[in-house]
């Protein structure tokens, strides 16, 4: 359960960082992309550890 609550708190994190990447460099910027492959790893992880925790 902890480790759900401290990876929703970086999920969060990382989009207000894409979202403001994305305003000042382009949405299209690397910068912005990368951050979003970010957020998406952590998108994944998080769904695979919730399903665990379910199953």
């Amino acid at each position: 359960m902890y480790i759900q609550k401290r990876l929703k708190q970086s999920i969060i994190q990382k989009r207000l960082e894409m979202i403001q990447l994305a305003f000042d460099k382009g949405f299209t910027s690397t910068e912005t992309v990368k951050s979003s492959q970010e957020l998406d790893y952590l998108l994944n992880l998080y769904r695979e550890i919730s399903l665990k925790s379910v199953a």
